[in-house]
C-alpha cells in the first residue's frame, strides 16, 4: 500500500499535480510544453470530453478520427517531466482505492511534440526532427535505481570522454526512443538524430549573454560529435526524461520537434506558432 504522502490524491479523486482522474486519461498521449498549445492541438479533435487546468498542466482528452487521445502540457524542463510521467503512469497502473500497484501493466503511447534549436547545416529552421537517441544533461534518471537497464552505457562513456566532461556537471545519460513508435511517427519525412535535453535554455545550451560559460567550446564539440553514424541534431529540454521515465515504467515514448532556432546560422523564427500545425497534423494522424 502506497502511503498518502507518496501518492497524493486530491479530494475529488484526482492526482495531485495534473488534477486528472483515471477515467479522464486516454492511452495515447501527446505532451507539449506550452499550455496554450493544448487547445491548438485539441482544436483538430472531432469531439472533446475532458478539459482540466492546474498550474502549467493543461489537459484535453477527446477523439480524433476514432482515436481517443489526451493532450497534456508539461511546462518547461525535465523536472516537470518527472512529475507528469510519474502521475500519468499512476493514473493507469495504480488502484486509487486500494493504493496498490495493479497486477497487469497498462502501457501508454507517449509522443512529445515541441520546438528545438537545430545544430547541423541539414537541420535549418522549419525542419522536423525525431529524437532517435536523447542525451540528458539534467541528471534526472540518475536518481532512479533501474536507469542502467534502459540507458546506452557505452555511448555515455564515449560522450563523456569526447566532451572532456567537467566533474561538477551532472553526469549525462543516454536513452533511446521506442523503436516501433519512432518508426510510426517519424516515417520518412523527419530527420532522425541525437537530441540533447538540457537543464536550462541559456548556459546549458551554450548561449552566452552576460555570464561566461564553463565550456565555451561546448557547442562546437557537440556539433562535431558522431556515434554509430548518428549526429547530434538539436537541443531541447525534455526528450531524455520523456524517453527515460517511459522506458523504466514500461511505456512507449518518443519526441519530435520543429526547429525554430538555427544555432549555426544564428537565425530564429518567432512566428513558428503559425507553421507548427503541419507537425501537429502528422502526429495526430500517426499516433
Amino acid at each position: 500500500m502506497i502511503a498518502a504522502s507518496e501518492l497524493i490524491i486530491n479530494e475529488d479523486g484526482s492526482i495531485f499535480h495534473l488534477h486528472l482522474r483515471p477515467e479522464q486519461l486516454a492511452h495515447k498521449v501527446i505532451l507539449v510544453g506550452d499550455p496554450g498549445r493544448v487547445s491548438t492541438i485539441a482544436a483538430h479533435f472531432d469531439s472533446q470530453e475532458t478539459e482540466v487546468e492546474s498550474r502549467e498542466f493543461h489537459t484535453i482528452t477527446g477523439s480524433y478520427r476514432g482515436k481517443r487521445i489526451s493532450v497534456v502540457s508539461t511546462g518547461i524542463g525535465c523536472d516537470n517531466i518527472d512529475i507528469v510521467l510519474t502521475e500519468l503512469d499512476a493514473l493507469v497502473n495504480i488502484d486509487f482505492n486500494t493504493r496498490e500497484v495493479k497486477q497487469t501493466l497498462t502501457q501508454l503511447e507517449i509522443v512529445r511534440l515541441g520546438t528545438c534549436g537545430g545544430l547541423q547545416d541539414y537541420t535549418p529552421v522549419g525542419t522536423f526532427i525525431a529524437s532517435q537517441k536523447s542525451i540528458g544533461f539534467d541528471g534526472l534518471l540518475n536518481f532512479y535505481a533501474y536507469r542502467d537497464r534502459v540507458c546506452d552505457l557505452d555511448m555515455e562513456d564515449d560522450f563523456l570522454h569526447y566532451m572532456r566532461w567537467k566533474q561538477p556537471l551532472c553526469l549525462p545519460y543516454v536513452i533511446d526512443a521506442d523503436p516501433s513508435l519512432l518508426d510510426r511517427i517519424a516515417q520518412e519525412d523527419m530527420v532522425r538524430g541525437i537530441t540533447i535535453a538540457c537543464n536550462g535554455f541559456y548556459g546549458p545550451q551554450g548561449r552566452r549573454l552576460r555570464l561566461p560559460l564553463a565550456d565555451p567550446e561546448q557547442n562546437s564539440k557537440v556539433e562535431e560529435y558522431e556515434y554509430q553514424g548518428l549526429r547530434i541534431t538539436n537541443y531541447e529540454m525534455e526528450s531524455s526524461a520523456v524517453a527515460g521515465m517511459s522506458a523504466m515504467l514500461g511505456h512507449k515514448a518518443m519526441t519530435c520537434c520543429m526547429v525554430v532556432a538555427g544555432r549555426r546560422t544564428g537565425e530564429a523564427d518567432t512566428s513558428y506558432k503559425n507553421t507548427i500545425d503541419t507537425l501537429i497534423i502528422k502526429v495526430l494522424d500517426r499516433i
